[in-house]
């Protein structure tokens, strides 16, 4: 369920009976032809779903990450390392003093990364809590369903091309785009970042059927649930 449509109220029943709660966190930056709050838009959609069935309460996608290399896109934003890890943190913190125990922070976007050490950082400190970090879309058996698709899946192409994240006044072009010198990028500044991907993917196909990343979705909506339902550390 999502915390939108709860309240206080609500949310004190539901920590009488369960202590579990989902933070999912994503970015805002260039995805070529599709939204810019791609990674936050599926982390928030796939945590939903998953935890709907368990009546787990799902917060807001924390919509901004590490994406320092898309500045030379217009419409992208970055924090520092520091501020999302102090930003991760308080968010850990205050649903912690909620009295929230079991934390599944189900993220959307590789460049957050830092989190998942400042997790096991956090549960030195507060033996009390349990904290996964889950990349929703590299998990085993989703990331089976992807390679099943084709290996070219990448920032900005078909991988991240769903009926939820597409713009109808931005349709997927045509066919394949050559990839990327990917080694050049990483050793690359925001200007020649955005020399290099031109649209902004990073190649292979814009789309795909929907049926195929239908198939991928579903995957990883089951394995997030998997998460949401454990193991947990119990005390």
């Amino acid at each position: 369920m999502r915390i939108a449509e709860c309240n206080w109220r609500d949310i004190e029943a539901y920590l009488r009976r369960d202590d579990r709660c989902v933070l999912p966190f994503g970015s805002t930056e260039q995805h070529a032809q599709l939204s810019l709050c791609v990674d936050a838009i599926l982390a928030e959609r796939v945590a939903v779903e998953a935890a709907e069935p368990l009546g787990v309460p799902v917060y807001p996608a924390m919509p901004f990450g590490l994406a320092p290399y898309f500045a030379g896109f217009p419409g992208s934003i970055s924090l520092r390392v520091e501020t999302l890890l102090a930003v991760a943190r308080d968010l850990v913190e205050s649903v912690a003093r909620a009295g929230f125990r079991r934390i599944l922070l189900v993220n959307g976007h590789g460049g957050n990364a830092p989190v998942a050490a400042l997790a096991q950082e956090i549960m030195a400190e507060r033996p009390e809590l349990s904290i996964k970090f889950h990349n929703w879309y590299n998990a085993p058996r989703t990331w089976a369903a992807v390679m099943a698709v084709d290996p070219s899946a990448s920032h900005g192409n078909w991988f991240e091309n769903f009926r939820w994240t597409r713009l109808a006044h931005a349709p997927a072009p045509e066919g394949r785009k050559s990839p990327v010198d990917a080694a050049l990028m990483k050793a690359s500044g925001p200007a020649l970042v955005r020399e290099l991907l031109g649209d902004g993917s990073y190649g292979g196909p814009w789309q795909v059927p929907d049926e195929q990343t239908q198939a991928i979705w579903n995957a990883g909506v089951a394995e997030t649930r998997e998460a949401l339902e454990g193991p947990w550390q119990t005390r």
